[in-house]
């Protein structure tokens, strides 16, 4: 069950992480414990795909890195420029070019003393790569299920949904409901309960040729979320962030998430309800779009 299930590849038994610019084995890879992000999820990070030798989407997963350590008043201590050297060289000493996942992690560093406040930091920021095989597993041939979740995504003034940060409790909340619901994935919505989001992945649906997908006041601004709503832009699909109910996603002709590690996926049931007939035109043509874009970007770069 999950929307992130993967193949199993041994390679990753053997897989070198960098540790602030240190490599190590797999089962050396260690981080103090009183680390900012173990001890409160003090952090941000990315999840980024090799392909084809190139860091796909680079620029934008930067961008978004960066606004968020400065949200966090946080001082990553390198520009993007050397980040992506050093996540280029983890890649080269693993010898990987394509189909790999990478985890980036920036936590706030290490604590004098277990507690939040930033100024007991007394170290420069942790810098953690994994980069690992992961090819995603197709998902069964009907698409995943997604459940309505009772947790909310909160409002800017709580915890600020925008941020990708370590701090992920809510949607962890949301997961377990799913879980325990025997899906795939929670859908979430906002404190409106207008669809917000799913707990990992973006939510679209498709209704009479048009693309809705959520107004983004309550979700993180998804790469693959953007690049989806930017071909359609681009190849004149009717797109819209939008409020929408849950009614609205009942009678959908066709739904689908979106995410750095699988790209699009279809959705074919939520809460139990199936979503249109079975057809995916829209969704088989934007999944195209979609590849020939990474394509595009790996020539470019």
């Amino acid at each position: 069950m999950g929307t992130h299930q993967y193949l199993e590849d041994p390679r990753n038994a053997t897989i070198l992480i960098n540790i602030n610019g240190e490599l190590f084995k797999r089962d050396e890879a260690k981080i103090s414990v009183f680390d900012s992000g173990f001890i409160l999820g003090d952090g941000v990070w990315e999840g980024i795909r090799l392909h084809h030798g190139h860091l796909a989407f680079i620029d934008q997963h930067m961008q978004r890195l960066y606004d968020g350590a400065k949200a966090l008043d946080m001082d990553i201590g390198l520009s993007k420029a050397e980040l992506i050297e050093r996540i280029m060289d983890t890649c080269n000493a693993n010898n990987m070019t394509d189909g790999v996942h990478i985890r980036l992690m920036v936590t706030r560093g290490i604590k004098a003393t277990p507690y939040q406040d930033p100024r007991v930091t007394i170290s420069a920021p942790t810098i953690v790569i994994i980069a690992e095989y992961k090819t995603p597993l197709a998902p069964d041939s009907k698409g995943v299920r997604l459940f309505t979740t009772h947790v909310r995504r909160g409002y800017a003034d709580v915890q600020d949904p925008k941020l990708n940060t370590h701090s992920k409790l809510n949607c962890i909340f949301a997961c377990i409901q799913a879980a325990k619901a025997g899906v795939d994935e929670a859908l979430m919505l906002d404190p409106h309960g207008f669809v917000a989001t799913c707990n990992s992945t973006h939510f679209f649906i498709v209704r009479h040729g048009e693309v809705w997908t959520s107004s983004g006041d309550f979700c993180l601004d998804g790469i693959t979320r953007r690049n989806v709503i930017t071909l359609c832009q681009r190849y004149q699909i009717p797109v819209f962030e939008k409020n929408f109910t849950l009614s609205d996603v009942y009678a959908a002709d066709e739904a689908f998430i979106t995410g750095t590690f699988a790209g699009l996926t279809r959705v074919s049931e939520v809460d139990g309800r199936k979503i249109g007939n079975g057809s995916t035109p829209m969704i088989e043509t934007l999944t195209t779009y979609y590849h020939q874009f990474i394509e595009e970007q790996a020539a470019s770069s």
